[in-house]
């Protein structure tokens, strides 16, 4: 593991903050003159292909990656609920399940032949498979939106502690649920699930899941959202409907959670209702915190440094939760806000140049203000 962590920082990050350094300047030039659409695309492109480097030169650092999309799509949903609109939900694993056995067990279904049954669609096309886990992957956001439901009613009436009893319970029900229907397994676990995850899928679905969130939180209807966090009595009597407002919050959260957890099994071809209990919960909260609140920025550096924490940590077994809580306490005690905190990281995505006045402004004169 030493030599691994060695060899990355020699042979990719100190040459890449280098090339950063050199060409600083020179981007930064670039940038201000491509338009806002070009500069996205470029920042796009070059991500793909960082990750496309880095990940594809063993299977191991591909699936790395793949943990860090996931959980960059489990911090960023449960920061709409925590962090932007200000409630206490604890329980997001459980939405993770629902999309999780739902889309499993529709691609094992019609797919690989599975319950004892034979596959309904034949696999030999590579489009026909694509288009089904696509299929499976709504429909399992779309599941996971329906059991957040079990939260958003409640959230009407109850706030902070309250609430996040609530979707405790509610993480609960959905694991007792699970291991009590054996059809699917029970608590031995669903085998056979198509690996389908990719590095492909899961760069794909993160980016969206990013814009979803980013234009959510930035449109109108977004800052009814933070109203509600910083007062929800008085964002109701300035003619914000709440209750449409958290019903919206959960839902995407709860469906973006269930995409994660679909993703998450047709990686691992295997799903156990235990791998989504209060633990996996708890490294979704650590994640925010970490972050920082209210910040899409924050959500995504943490899930990188918590899931390389986390492998780092891998042969430490059990010791490796006693050292990340440690983190976690003495990040509370002198950065309470965590790494971002309601701020964002700020790109130059261009546009300078791109829509240019069509009038040159003049200086006023003393008349001019007189009259």
């Amino acid at each position: 593991m030493l030599r691994v962590a060695i060899y990355d920082i020699v042979v990719f990050v100190i040459p890449v903050i280098v090339v950063g350094l050199l060409l600083h300047e020179l981007s930064k030039r670039v940038l201000d003159r491509l338009p806002r659409l070009a500069s996205t695309v470029l920042y796009v492109v070059t991500l793909y292909a960082a990750v496309w480097v880095w990940g594809d030169l063993n299977d191991y650092r591909e699936l790395v990656l793949i943990y860090i999309g996931i959980n960059i799509m489990l911090t960023v949903s449960l920061n709409l609920v925590n962090g932007y609109m200000g409630e206490f939900s604890v329980g997001h694993a459980g939405f993770m399940a629902v999309g999780a056995y739902v889309a499993s067990v529709l691609t094992m279904f019609f797919f690989t032949g599975a319950f004892d049954k034979p596959a309904v669609i034949d696999t030999s096309s590579e489009v026909v498979i694509a288009a089904g886990f696509i299929i499976a992957l709504i429909a399992g956001g779309v599941a996971a939106a329906i059991a957040g439901l079990l939260v958003a009613f409640p959230s009407f009436k109850t706030r902070g502690d309250y609430l996040a009893i609530v979707t405790l319970a509610v993480n609960f029900i959905v694991q007792g649920v699970i291991n009590n229907m054996e059809f699917i397994g029970g608590p031995r676990g669903l085998n056979g699930v198509p690996l389908w995850t990719n590095l492909h899928w899961v760069l794909i679905t993160t980016i969206l899941a990013l814009i979803a969130i980013h234009h959510l939180v930035g449109s109108t209807f977004g800052k009814g959202i933070i109203a509600i966090r910083e007062d929800e009595i008085a964002a109701d009597l300035m003619g914000v409907n709440t209750r449409r407002v958290k019903m919206v919050a959960f839902l995407v959260s709860s469906f973006i959670a269930g995409v994660a957890g679909g993703l998450f099994a047709h990686a691992l071809a295997y799903v156990n209702p235990s791998t989504f209990g209060i633990l996996k919960s708890t490294e979704v909260l650590v994640m925010i915190y970490l972050g920082g609140m209210g910040s899409i920025s924050g959500s995504v550096i943490a899930a990188i440094i918590f899931t390389l924490l986390l492998e780092a940590l891998r042969p430490l077994a059990v010791l490796k939760w006693v050292i990340i809580p440690l983190i976690l306490i003495i990040l509370m005690l002198y950065r309470p806000q965590g790494l971002f905190g309601y701020r964002e990281m700020r790109l130059n995505l261009g546009g300078k140049f791109a829509h240019k006045p069509n009038y040159q402004p003049t200086e006023a004169t003393d008349g001019a203000v007189g009259d």
